[in-house]
Formats: structure tokens, C-alpha cells, sequence
């Protein structure tokens, strides 16, 4: 597992030491360098894995499969400053340093005669065995109600990604439907069988109840058809199916997310931003119960979350112990226009939170306080 991450001038960040756990929630006002934290595990991702698609060219990669970055002068930081302690020189670098275990440091340089390039020559370790486990990225950008989506081989089955924006959901679903889930937490108890299908049904029931979905190929096309039902369960057609065009935005967005955390192994990463999007606040409540239950069958998520529900739904996972206080971890950016600061409240094992920073999900009580006044 990842506990830390460190990012020496890049995109917002002078500097940032962030700690990581099971489940880690990156909240904050927009624009104050959540995202940023994603976008750098994706970007050493894509630029240093040995099973990218991109662009063979050595460095760090800005634009690619996971991430569009730009140019070099996007990613480094306005106020770029020496990082001595990641190496002795006068040029200006982007520097990152995740420890799991031992610490794997990559470093890329900026060349002041080349700002527009795309790829930034870098220094890295010899051997970063987090970028070789289970990944998936899923960005606030997902997938909308379609008539169809892709059917690619290579990436759904054959690499078994579901894609940045969850276009390859349907055809992963398609192919992996009797796939069973692990006895475990991310096992729902009202689902008709252990198969991945039945599974992902029973938790878009926990959004939208009676629901139902059903994943076919269009024969003699690269295409695959969702639909849904509503009044049965899985394995029994109801009287009508519906396209997603005809349902509403929630579940379609939400399911690769819940495709996400029913298929993670032990060693998975997620990346996941925005999971709340679009879902009734009980379904963001419930949505945090899925995350938390992927968490603790050993993967590792990073959430980017502007939902107070998804965040009592994890304080609600801790006091029912399904993680431990230390397996969640919160962060609150607070960006002032000038720079970032980090605050990390703790949560306790009754998922009280022992601190409660201005700012922080407190929108409520100040709205409410207006209303009485």
C-alpha cells in the first residue's frame, strides 16, 4: 500500500507531504489542488508503467491515455523552487516521491528553451512495483446515457480497464458477468448470487431500488448494449427494457464506480473522483459504504469528494467497523489563491471527527444559522 506521497513544485504545490491509507478522502473548495493529487499517480502511471499504450518516448509523459496535462509550463508550479533534497541542481524540476515500503523517487526536468514540450525528460527508480498492480481511474467526466458503448478487447478484457471516463463498463460487465465476488464485505447479502452481475445489481438497487441491468454485444459491431429494468431482479427480464437514454443520468454514471470497487483485488489501486455525482444523497451515503467495503478487502482508494454524505457514510463504516480509524484518512485543502494548506482531521472509532475546520462541510450550519436569524 502507498502511505505517502510528496510533490516538489508541481501544478499547485511548492511542496505537499501527503500520508494515504485504505481509504483516503480528498475534500475541499474547487480549485485548491485536489485533483492534483490524482493526476500525479496518473501521470507517473502512464509515463512509467510497463504496460502503457502511449508513446514509447522516455520522460514523463503530460499527455496520454490517463491524463492531458499540456505542456511542461502547466505542470510546474509558478513559484518553483530548489529541491535540494531530491537532487543537487540549479534547473528547475517536478519532483514526486511515493513510498510503499521503500520510497521510489522521480524527478523531471523543465528546460526553459523548450516550456511547450509534452514530454519532460525524467529520472526514476529501477523498479516501482506500485505501478504494476491492479489500477483503475475514473474521472468526474464518466460516461453519459448511450445507445451503445465500445467493445474493445484489448482494454475491457484483455487489460480489464474500464476506461478514465467508465467506457468500457458495459463490455467488462458484459464479459465478466458470472465472474463471483470474494465472501467478504463488497459481497452484497440481498444479491441472487455471488456473480459479478447479480452483485453489481443489488448495490444500483442500494441507489435506485428495483432496478435492473442487462449487458449485450451487438453482433457484427465493435459496439455493446446497456439497458434497464426496473421491478425485477437479475436473471428475470421485466415486461420492458429501457436505454439508458431514457433513465436518468445517476445510474449510468455510478456504475462504473461500483464496477470499480466490486472488482478490486488486494493490491488494487483506484483513483476516483467525484463518486457522489449525480445520486440522491442517501445513494451518496451508500455509494460511501461501497468505497469503504473495497477498502477493506485490502485495496486502496483516493477519493475526490465535495459530498458530506460520502463522508459520513465513511464515519458510519468506522463506527460499524468495517475500517479501522486509521484506514480513513480525510484531507481538507484550504486554497487562499496564494497556495494550499492541508488540514487532515482524524476520525475516532466511535467516526466522530476530533477536530472540524473552518470551512469544512459546514455549509449546513451556516445556511441554517441564516434561516433562524
Amino acid at each position: 500500500m502507498i502511505t505517502r506521497l510528496t510533490l516538489v513544485n508541481f501544478k499547485a504545490f511548492r511542496r505537499l507531504e501527503l500520508c494515504l491509507g485504505p481509504l483516503t478522502l480528498l475534500t475541499g473548495l474547487n480549485s485548491s489542488g485536489k485533483s492534483s493529487v490524482l493526476q500525479a499517480f496518473a501521470l507517473l502511471r502512464q509515463s512509467f508503467a510497463f504496460d502503457r499504450i502511449t508513446t514509447p518516448a522516455e520522460g514523463l509523459l503530460l499527455n496520454g491515455e490517463f491524463v492531458e496535462m499540456g505542456t511542461a509550463r502547466d505542470v510546474l508550479h509558478d513559484d518553483f523552487g530548489p529541491a535540494d533534497d531530491l537532487l543537487e541542481t540549479d534547473a528547475p524540476v517536478v519532483g514526486f516521491v511515493v513510498e510503499a515500503g521503500e520510497p521510489s523517487q522521480y524527478i523531471a526536468f523543465y528546460d526553459l528553451q523548450q516550456p511547450d514540450e509534452d514530454v519532460m525528460v525524467a529520472q526514476r527508480p529501477g523498479l516501482s512495483r506500485w505501478l504494476e498492480l491492479p489500477f483503475q481511474y475514473l474521472h468526474a467526466d464518466r460516461i453519459t446515457p448511450a445507445v451503445t458503448y465500445p467493445r474493445s478487447r484489448q482494454i475491457a478484457i484483455d487489460r480489464g480497464f474500464l476506461g478514465v471516463r467508465g467506457e468500457h463498463t458495459v463490455n467488462f460487465l458484459r464479459h465478466n458477468a458470472e465472474r463471483e465476488i470474494a465472501d467478504g464485505p463488497l459481497r452484497h447479502p440481498d444479491a441472487i448470487s455471488p456473480q459479478l452481475l447479480d452483485q453489481t445489481v443489488a448495490w444500483m438497487q442500494e441507489l435506485c431500488p428495483g432496478v435492473n441491468l442487462q449487458a449485450d454485444a451487438i453482433e457484427g459491431t465493435d459496439f455493446v448494449r446497456l439497458s434497464y429494468g426496473f421491478g425485477g431482479t437479475a436473471g428475470i427480464n421485466a415486461t420492458r427494457r429501457r436505454r439508458p437514454t431514457n433513465v436518468g443520468f445517476g445510474l449510468t454514471y455510478a456504475l462504473p464506480i461500483v464496477v470499480a470497487c466490486l472488482t478490486a483485488t488486494p493490491e488494487s489501486l483506484i483513483l476516483l473522483e467525484n463518486p457522489e455525482a449525480h445520486l440522491h444523497p442517501k445513494g451518496q451515503s451508500r455509494m460511501a459504504a461501497l468505497l469503504s467495503a473495497a477498502a477493506a478487502t485490502g485495496a486502496q482508494l483516493i477519493v475526490e469528494t465535495h459530498s458530506d454524505h460520502v463522508l459520513n457514510g465513511v464515519r458510519i463504516a468506522v463506527k460499524q467497523g468495517v475500517l479501522q480509524p486509521e484506514d480513513a484518512v480525510v484531507h481538507y485543502f484550504q486554497g487562499n489563491g496564494a497556495g494550499t494548506q492541508v488540514v487532515t482531521p482524524r476520525i475516532d472509532k466511535d467516526g466522530m471527527l476530533q477536530e472540524w475546520p473552518e470551512g469544512f462541510f459546514d455549509e449546513w450550519e451556516n445556511s441554517l444559522d441564516q434561516l433562524l436569524d
